[in-house]
């Protein structure tokens, strides 16, 4: 019998056993990096404001790179520039598989969390510039609140020991990946100056390099990491910021898988690399950026200088108001029907989470403001202080629903057949537990059919004796 044609979709529905498992894998790499980013602010904090501050100021002041080809930068600038290249890779390998083989695959659910990510990125900047010009501040810190830190949030979720459903989770997810994108876009087109056209050019060959080599199948570490270092070089001589690099070459890896294939080769290289952004480069940025000098004067500063007080009601205010009435807004528009099991309050609390500003607002406020390293260190406190009061929010809103939350998670994971797939998928379509039995059969079938022939081979003397 067809479908009724007026049927509703479900927002914030279980996904998919396969989506469920790769979310799994991700998020186990994230939420360490997170707890790992969280230490490393930490760090730097206490770092920068212990006797031993001059020391951490020479450190990430120190140069080092061939200056011959305009690589003589700082470590600090290297953080920005390099390690956050390797992060944004990665991000472009996420985004294109959620593009071919995730939530955004289909435009109509794509819908809900790309309106979410687009308003959650308006509103705060509307609250900054509202702020700021009523002040007469500066409006170049506009996109400071505008981006999300996914690894930070899902480090305060580690922390705080909340057991967030899969579905909760892969909105976050999906919706710091889509904010990822926007933010790179706003790098690129608003804080790029001085283009030199030859090296963007040369960078753009690189790029197509990398492209061709990637359909022809060569295959090779010792290809693509030289090739990708020129390629981030070439960028950021360009005056293009480097990190665009590493999104582009990201969006190049195919994602989907063929016959035979475990993994695409996009999901094996993510596998690879995710542990060393997540685990390295993100936090040693955060070790190098967020040692800023924190004082009873300078706190009051952040909630009376409009620059500063427009970035932290932006990450606290904006992206909560701003995610959530997109998300709302998305949802009646398409005739989404949110999951029974949840509520629009848990909406709210992972909107809340948006405002965990971090990494990137951190890079967008040294970008904004880096003729001015006074006003620079002010708005990354600013920063801090936003995603600190977000993450206490949103850690609120979610211990209210928290007994609810742990018995959504305990029904997902229950297997008491202990085959490795959840019960609850099975009791949801019968016909999935017999389809895997079939699928499990063929595959012992052709074990056996290979293990006859290498018996025959054998036999006849093709094969070892």
């Amino acid at each position: 019998m067809a479908a009724p044609k007026n049927r509703r979709s479900v927002f914030l529905g279980r996904l998919p056993l396969p989506e469920r498992n790769h979310l799994a894998e991700a998020l186990r790499t994230e939420t360490v990096g997170g707890v790992l980013l969280l230490v490393a602010a930490v760090a730097a904090l206490i770092w920068a404001n212990t006797p031993l501050r001059d020391s951490y100021e020479a450190v990430r002041s120190f140069h080092v790179g061939p200056a011959a080809i305009g690589l003589d930068l700082s470590l600090q600038h290297w953080a920005a520039d390099g390690l956050l290249a390797v992060f944004f890779f990665v991000a472009g390998i996420e985004l294109k598989r959620e593009l071919v083989a995730g939530e955004l695959r289909d435009p109509k659910a794509a819908m809900l969390p790309v309106v979410a990510a687009l308003c959650g990125m308006a509103a705060p900047a509307l609250v900054y510039f509202t702020v700021a010009s009523s002040g007469g501040g500066s409006l170049a810190g506009w996109a400071v609140p505008t981006a999300t830190d996914i690894a930070f949030a899902l480090g305060v979720l580690a922390v705080i020991g909340t057991a967030l459903p899969s579905a909760l989770r892969a909105f976050l997810l999906t919706l710091a990946v889509v904010d990822d994108l926007f933010a790179i876009l706003i790098i690129a087109v608003f804080f790029t100056s001085r283009l030199n056209f030859a090296a963007l050019g040369f960078a753009v060959l690189g790029l197509v390099v990398f492209w061709l080599l990637l359909r022809k199948g060569v295959r090779g570490w010792y290809v693509y990491v030289p090739l990708a270092f020129v390629n981030w070089a070439l960028m950021y001589n360009s005056g293009v910021h480097a990190t665009i690099a590493g999104v582009a070459m990201g969006l190049m890896l195919r994602c989907t898988r063929r016959d035979a294939e475990e993994r695409s080769p996009g999901e094996h290289i993510e596998h690879i690399v995710r542990p060393l952004s997540a685990g390295l480069a993100v936090p040693l940025f955060a070790l190098l950026s967020a040692g800023v000098a924190v004082t009873g004067g300078a706190l009051a500063d952040v909630f009376t200088r409009p620059e500063t007080l427009g970035v932290v009601l932006g990450l606290v205010l904006g992206k909560a108001v701003g995610v959530f009435g997109g998300t709302w807004a998305a949802a009646r528009f398409t005739r989404a029907e949110l999951n029974p099991d949840l509520k629009w309050p848990d909406v709210l609390a992972v909107a809340s989470l948006a405002g965990i500003g971090f990494t990137v607002s951190l890079l967008i406020g040294e970008l904004a403001f880096g003729d001015d390293a006074l006003l620079v260190s002010e708005i990354k406190a600013a920063v801090l202080v936003g995603s600190l009061i977000a993450a206490i929010l949103a850690s609120v809103l979610l211990k209210l629903r928290d007994n609810k939350y742990k018995k959504l998670c305990a029904e997902e994971d229950r297997d008491d057949d202990e085959d490795g797939i959840p019960d609850i998928y099975e009791q949801d379509n019968p016909e999935f537990h017999l389809r895997m039995a079939a699928l499990y059969e063929a595959k012992a079938a052709t074990h056996r059919k290979l293990a006859q022939v290498a018996s025959e081979r054998t036999t006849l003397g093709d094969g070892p004796a």
